[in-house]
């Protein structure tokens, strides 16, 4: 821990942590899961999200009657699984172990069994349940997936640096074509608790916290955490959790090749009739490019390219969260991104949330509130 760099001003955040605030990681996990493997899914019409799939940028993996795999160009497992059911939800993530013994030492620690996981290839899989009540697997999977020709980037003009002559750019309109899954992010009402269980149970470490105006001292209320990998930079987050009054999806996450493709793939999106929810603009913490859409059954997806990459030696930043505070530049944030559109469902949720065991009181709730607007 000699090397941990501490300094933030200039590194990823004006403030580190203060004396006896939350270290971001666990002094002894279970274990150290390697990458957030796929998200899996439910939706009435695997035809229609076929469709949008193929223009978001997916390609298919697998096909069946009861299941859609989809997947990225990089040598990986599946970035998705779309299973027929008879309502539109987000079912969990799926985290991959780096070692199979990773998977007997977590049944162990968590009274599970080592099963077979149905992913094309195969390979073994343990089925946990975190705080919030997502089922999370961790699976160990039997072979990649070969890697698919990739967007090569654009060759760039920088001043007085001209690599490109007699040549000019003419990006094809197409759909961006998806290299991996990056991250998804959740929202919670036990946001400490399961917080927590991500920490201690998979080796996740946090790389920035978020606190609300006026609160630091009641702790923090959203965490962008990556993979434990040591010296080798991963993902500023592979998963993302906040406070809020349900517990639920809220977005993913989908790598591109750089601005060209996540712009030119805007673009066709638009074309075909989709809805952006917000972008394009660059992220604060994690510095992404960013473009949000929602797709035919109200899932808000993300394409992102050029994303911060941090080692394990890196300890938390913090910061007041805010709407200003998501991006260095683009257009403001929308109420459709934001989640602040009032519905039945919503007032249902804080009603409920107010009314029950968690970490979502009126104090907390009027600094959601008020953060959402600043």
């Amino acid at each position: 821990m000699n090397d941990v760099k501490t300094a933030h001003q200039d590194l990823h955040s004006e403030q580190g942590a203060l004396r006896g605030e939350h270290p971001g990681r666990s002094r002894n996990p279970v274990i150290k899961a390697a990458d957030l493997a796929w998200l899996e899914f439910e939706k009435p019409d695997l035809e229609r999200a076929e469709t949008f799939a193929r223009d978001f940028g997916f390609e298919v993996a697998a096909r069946t009657d009861r299941e859609l795999w989809l997947r990225g160009t990089l040598s990986e497992t599946p970035c998705m699984v779309i299973r027929k059911g008879r309502t539109s939800r987000f079912i969990g993530p799926v985290f991959r172990a780096a070692e199979r013994a990773d998977l007997d030492r977590l049944a162990r620690a968590t009274g599970s069994v080592v099963r077979d996981a149905d992913v094309p290839g195969g390979g073994r899989s343990v089925g946990l349940l975190d705080p919030s009540g997502f089922p999370v697997r961790v699976v160990h999977c039997a072979e990649q997936l070969p890697a698919l020709p990739d967007q090569a980037p654009l060759l760039l003009n920088f001043g007085t640096d001209h690599r490109r002559r007699n040549a000019t750019q003419r990006p094809p309109r197409e759909p961006s074509r998806i290299q991996r899954l990056g991250h998804v992010v959740l929202e919670t009402r036990v946001f400490g608790r399961a917080l927590d269980w991500y920490l201690d149970t998979l080796g996740l470490i946090v790389s920035d916290f978020l606190f609300l105006d006026g609160q630091r001292d009641r702790g923090p209320t959203m965490a962008f955490i990556r993979c434990d990998q040591g010296p080798q930079a991963v993902d500023h987050h592979t998963l993302a959790m906040h406070l809020g009054p349900g517990n639920g999806y809220v977005h993913s996450a989908y790598q591109v090749t750089d601005l060209d493709a996540l712009a030119v793939g805007g673009e066709y999106l638009a074309e075909r009739g989709y809805q952006r929810s917000w972008g394009i603009g660059r992220h604060i913490q994690g510095s992404q490019l960013f473009d949000y859409w929602r797709d035919p059954d109200r899932f808000m997806v993300e394409h992102f390219a050029d994303g911060d990459l941090f080692s394990s030696d890196v300890t938390p930043g913090w910061a007041p969260m805010s709407t200003s505070g998501l991006a260095q530049w683009g257009p403001p944030a929308t109420r459709d991104f934001l989640g602040a559109t009032p519905s039945p469902k919503r007032l249902r949720e804080v009603v409920e949330a107010l009314r029950g065991d968690n970490e979502l009181d009126p104090a907390r709730l009027l600094g959601l509130l008020k953060a959402t607007s600043s």
